[in-house]
């Protein structure tokens, strides 16, 4: 911000500045018009309701459904978000064959997020600081995100749909108590569903749980089905027993590769932690992931609608002296049929 001064400008300095500016404006657009097309879009400043980047995005490249978009997550060797790369920094593979990166976006857009958390009994005297990651991941939150809230013991329950207002998420909070048993799949299923009501093209799943399933009628087999379908990225914070405390059952053991797996291969991440004085701060670094995605978007060089699944493969060019570099990214899709 410039503060002017008491003293009257003479009219000599002023017009001197203001054909300098012209000249300036008028080199910049020639310039201007002989730069090739970004593929970058900005946010704009004040988008309408329900219309973010991430919606843009869609609206001005999907021109046909052959197109596909892969959010990717970059970290470092110490899981923090790595920001700044370019396209050329990105190489794609779809079953084994290289693709051409035709749209490429770096920038936060806002997210349809359902949070998915556990009320079973064993969670008893963990709810407080599981409230409090809610309370963090929300905190991080971009100003045009919406969330909504399932919570799962033997049954799973919509405690609050879509809403753009974190209170109304942390108010639902406060009045849950834990009991029954983890019916963790059924509440995956209940997730994805709502996510037909979502506003946002980006949508993830954040699950907050202690253990595996031993409560659901869906089967692993048709929920892992479903998330290969789904254009859904399912991050979790898998809450652990220290060592010499445990006592697990088959489904509780079971319970990390679980989440491990249903995340991979939506390309979010599992999370897990022993100490749950943590948990705020591992929810937090899962905002900030959403905030720091990557979209890459191809037109596969042999389009197909044949109603199958995919697999997507992408690669990270690490620029000269940056330490090894990983990349979290949906590990496939279903192309459209005829």
């Amino acid at each position: 911000m410039v503060k002017h001064g008491r003293r009257c400008l003479s009219l000599a300095p002023v017009l001197g500045l203001s054909m300098l500016a012209g000249l300036w404006y008028s080199g910049a657009i020639q310039a201007q018009s002989q730069e090739p097309r970004v593929t970058i879009e900005p946010r704009a400043p004040q988008p309408e309701p329900g219309k973010g980047s991430a919606d843009r995005l869609r609206t001005n490249i999907r021109v046909d459904s052959d197109l596909v978009l892969i959010p990717v997550l970059v970290t470092d060797r110490n899981d923090r978000s790595v920001t700044g790369l370019g396209r050329g920094h990105f190489r794609l593979w779809e079953d084994k064959v290289e693709q051409t990166i035709t749209h490429f976006a770096a920038e936060d857009t806002p997210v349809s997020v359902v949070l998915a958390f556990d009320i079973s009994g064993s969670m008893g005297n963990k709810l407080r600081l599981s409230r409090a990651a809610v309370d963090q991941f929300l905190r991080t939150a971009n100003p045009e995100d919406e969330f909504a809230l399932v919570t799962f013991s033997d049954q799973t329950h919509l405690a609050q749909s879509f809403t753009p207002r974190a209170e109304d998420i942390q108010s639902r909070m406060l009045f849950l108590q834990s009991k029954g048993s983890t019916a963790l799949l059924d509440a995956v299923v209940l997730s994805l569903n709502q996510m037909r009501h979502a506003r946002h093209t980006r949508k993830a799943i954040l699950i907050i749980s202690d253990g595996g399933d031993n409560s659901s009628r869906y089967s692993v087999r048709e929920v892992k089905e479903r998330v290969r379908e789904a254009d859904v990225q399912i991050y979790a914070i898998g809450i652990e027993e220290p060592m010499a405390l445990r006592y697990r059952s088959i489904e509780e053991f079971s319970g990390a590769a679980l989440l491990s797996d249903l995340s991979r291969q939506s390309g979010g991440r599992l999370f897990e932690i022993e100490d749950i004085n943590e948990l705020p701060g591992v929810a937090g670094r899962i905002g900030m992931a959403l905030r720091n995605q990557y979209v890459l978007g191809y037109v596969p060089a042999e389009p197909r609608r044949d109603g199958k699944y995919h697999k997507v493969q992408v690669k990270v060019e690490r620029p000269v002296g940056v330490p090894p570099l990983r990349a979290s990214f949906r590990a496939g899709y279903v192309a459209p049929g005829n």
